[in-house]
């Protein structure tokens, strides 16, 4: 699975940094680091909608506060 975070600067100013380190964490102790690729992007074109994050080419917007949430329902449900 292929998931890209969007690092431009508006997405910066929105905590990308953030949802990037607990995407980081959350694949290493789910166990899933075979299943899962960390990319990121300089723009998706979604500035508006916070932190923008593609799975699969699927976009979403993810907050610092809704990342473990995220991870749960697009990620970790899609790859076990």
């Amino acid at each position: 699975m292929k998931v890209t975070i969007c690092i431009g600067s508006s997405c910066h100013l929105k905590g990308s940094r953030q949802v990037i380190e607990r995407l980081q964490a959350l694949v290493t102790e789910n166990g899933v680091a075979d299943s899962v690729e960390l990319g990121g992007a300089f723009c998706m074109k979604n500035c508006v909608n916070g932190v923008s994050v593609s799975v699969d080419g699927q976009i979403h917007s993810v907050k610092p506060d809704t990342v473990d949430e995220f991870f749960d329902t697009e990620i970790l449900a899609k790859v076990k």
